[in-house]
């Protein structure tokens, strides 16, 4: 069987949720699948070491201009002229006119759905997700089979695009075995140098999207220092000014210093930072998955996440579940995280136990399954 898989943003430097998810699916398929013939459509760009081939597994940069243009006109002919038996697009959208079946994993539908509060998305994310909200609805009756990666999710499509839940699958994500690997002595001292982080610290990882809670989590986090004078919180992805303002709306300018902001930070960074942190701080008001909640678990780092959408489904009883729209509620979880030692432990040893539920290996092993036999 030939079995095409489009990644087209596999190649970029800076990869997101949806290409990771990608790269890590595509990697345990090589391991786990050596009778089927695989065709990796991407695009050209940077990273291009991050995906190798091998006897079965052949990586075909396809051209093209913008992402709408590579994906509607070059894909569909590419996928003919290689002559594969179906197509599995791994982010949300797909071309509109295919000559073989489709799978199609449809991650979420918060791009379809109304969000309260100022939309802080770039202009590229914006033009993004109207994108996808005019075309979903027109590609998922074409598709052979639609794939999401949690029951949450699965509820949320068959609402929003009026399907039978019956015809969407759920394929949870997985945690890489990268998660979980202690840095060394020389790696950690050289990540605590370079943030100056000589003190305790917990991470959050920032992004400019309402959902991702970062008003609530900044407010709650300057609460929780009036008490904890020696604890910092590192935030990854966001800019300086973001975070200036929202401590600029509470009047509370002066903690200023008890955040660093580290922008973009490298994989051996995060892997770092999930390790060391005290307290790793996800309380989203809107997630499909939730894959930083098993990755700081797998390094036994307690997790404060939401009592709402997939988080619950993803941590179980493993985190310490919170109302994501309460400061107050937020400030509490992380003081328990950070002084309840008893609790702290008890999250920690469940925490372990959660990244052996969610494997790339399993996902791939149903996706495989879909390829082979439609579901």
């Amino acid at each position: 069987m030939k079995i095409g898989i489009e990644a087209q943003r596999l190649f970029r430097p800076h990869k997101h949720g949806m290409d990771i998810v990608a790269l890590e699916l595509i990697r345990a398929l090589q391991v786990i699948d050596s009778k089927n013939e695989y065709f990796v459509f991407v695009k050209a760009d940077e990273d291009h070491t991050c995906l190798s081939e091998t006897s079965n597994f052949h990586i075909i940069q396809v051209p093209g201009g913008n992402y709408v243009f590579w994906e509607q006109v070059m894909l569909p002919i590419y996928a003919k002229k290689y002559g594969v038996d179906i197509l599995h697009c791994t982010s949300n959208t797909a071309p509109m006119f295919l000559s073989m079946p489709l799978v199609l994993t449809l991650h979420d539908v918060i791009f379809m759905e109304k969000t309260s509060g100022k939309n802080t998305s770039s202009n590229y994310q914006k033009f993004g997700n109207l994108y996808r909200k005019w075309l979903v609805p027109k590609i998922v009756g074409k598709c052979q089979q639609i794939v999401t990666i949690s029951a949450v999710e699965q509820a949320n499509i068959s609402k929003v695009l009026g399907l039978n839940k019956d015809a969407i699958a759920v394929v949870h994500n997985g945690v890489s075995g990268r998660f979980g690997v202690k840095p060394s002595a020389e790696t950690l001292n050289e990540v605590r140098n370079k943030l100056h982080l000589e003190e305790d610290f917990f991470l959050f990882l920032g992004n400019v999207e309402p959902r991702k809670n970062v008003g609530n989590t900044v407010k709650a986090f300057v609460l929780f220092a009036k008490i904890n004078p020696k604890v910092k919180l590192v935030i990854t992805g966001l800019k300086q000014s973001f975070v200036e303002d929202i401590l600029n709306e509470i009047g509370e300018i002066d903690y200023l210093k008890r955040f660093v902001l580290a922008g973009f930070v490298e994989e051996n960074v995060l892997l770092t930072l999930y390790a060391e942190a005290k307290v790793f701080l996800y309380p989203s008001l809107r997630e499909g998955f939730g894959l930083p909640i098993l990755e700081a678990m797998a390094f036994g780092t307690p997790v404060v996440t939401s009592n709402i959408s997939a988080m619950p489904e993803v941590a179980g009883d493993a985190a310490f579940l919170v109302n994501p729209y309460s400061v107050e509620e937020i400030a509490t979880a992380m003081q328990t995280a950070y002084e309840n030692e008893a609790l702290r432990k008890e999250k920690i040893t469940l925490g372990y136990l959660r990244p052996s539920m969610f494997t790339w290996e399993k996902t791939a092993q149903k996706m495989l399954n879909i390829y082979q036999n439609g579901r």
